[in-house]
């Protein structure tokens, strides 16, 4: 088995008491590895300390403890200079995709300055890896004038995916990246993600609230509520066989068009995992193996469970 692209072990970050409150941990011992070429969808509900994880791994959000190893080396207390090196390795995509775009900057220069920060290619390639980038993302290059304000919501976001895949990343922090865009865009640009992952061998941290999309794009998904990880598991078996209560809920919550399907659905019995295979090996901290590959908390748990 080749060793993960990345791996997170006990990552924890609190944010200091302000006004009189106390000190939030929003990220609690948060564990698991990333493989090359996979995409870790990672759920839950607002405030349960998803793209907090995502920045702490990017070391854009300090950690109070923890590993991050990131191709073998530890990023979790690097020396600046090392860790600008690495940022080339690991790349954002964020929600908003007209906020994350200077408003000033052609696509063009906001193409071409990671280039140049990074020294990925010779001055004299520059004007030719940009046009390269656009035809990536499905962007005609001859568009390289124009500023953001110019395009879509849609074309925005394949503009700041060509932004992020410019120096070449093997991994990419995906922070709700269709969240802000119509259904059937939201439907282009996860083929895209998907496309880009086949061609190119990217590995992803998919961050979102829709439970849908999360099913068609990743291969396993994280469950979090307050700032731990309360389920891990392929896809398909954390969605057919949620064990915590947690994830439970959170999957009785989607809309189902049909009234007699949604209460159907409510009053399905709760299915309680068989702890007794035990963590193994391979676990993440904290949780423990209910099915094969399938990871499961006892925090967060009524008090009747086992």
């Amino acid at each position: 088995m080749s060793a993960p692209l990345l791996r997170v072990r006990d990552l924890c970050v609190t944010f200091p008491a302000r006004a009189g409150r106390r000190p939030v941990r929003a990220v609690d011992h948060v564990s698991f590895d990333l493989a090359p070429g996979e995409t870790l969808g990672l759920v839950g509900e607002s405030g349960s300390g998803k793209t907090t994880t995502g920045w702490a791994i990017l070391q854009l959000q300090p950690a109070d403890s923890g590993s991050v190893e990131l191709l073998g080396r530890e990023l979790v207390g690097m020396a600046p200079r090392a860790l600008r090196g690495m940022r080339r390795h690991m790349q954002l995509v964020q929600q908003n995709p007209f906020s994350s775009l200077h408003p000033r900057m052609t696509v063009a220069r906001i193409l071409a300055e990671p280039l140049r920060v990074h020294a990925s290619v010779p001055p004299g390639q520059i004007n030719a890896r940009v046009a390269e980038l656009m035809t990536l993302v499905g962007m005609d290059p001859a568009m390289v004038g124009r500023y953001p304000h110019e395009f879509s919501g849609g074309q925005r976001q394949r503009i700041v995916i060509a932004r992020a895949l410019a120096v070449n990343p093997d991994f990419v922090v995906c922070d709700e990246p269709v969240s802000a865009l119509d259904v059937r865009t939201q439907s282009q640009i996860v083929e895209l993600l998907h496309d880009l992952q086949r061609r190119l061998g990217l590995s992803y941290l998919f961050i979102a609230h829709d439970l849908a999309v999360v099913r068609a794009l990743a291969h396993r998904v994280a469950v979090m509520f307050g700032g731990g990880i309360v389920e891990l598991g392929p896809v398909a078996s954390v969605y057919r066989h949620p064990a915590h209560p947690y994830t439970r809920s959170l999957l009785n919550s989607v809309p189902v068009p049909d009234p007699a399907r949604q209460r159907a659905k409510l009053l399905e019995p709760d299915i309680e995992p068989d702890f007794r295979s035990g963590g193994g090996a391979d676990s993440p901290g904290g949780l423990e193996e209910v099915a094969p590959g399938h990871f499961v908390s006892r925090r967060y748990w009524p008090s009747a469970a086992p």
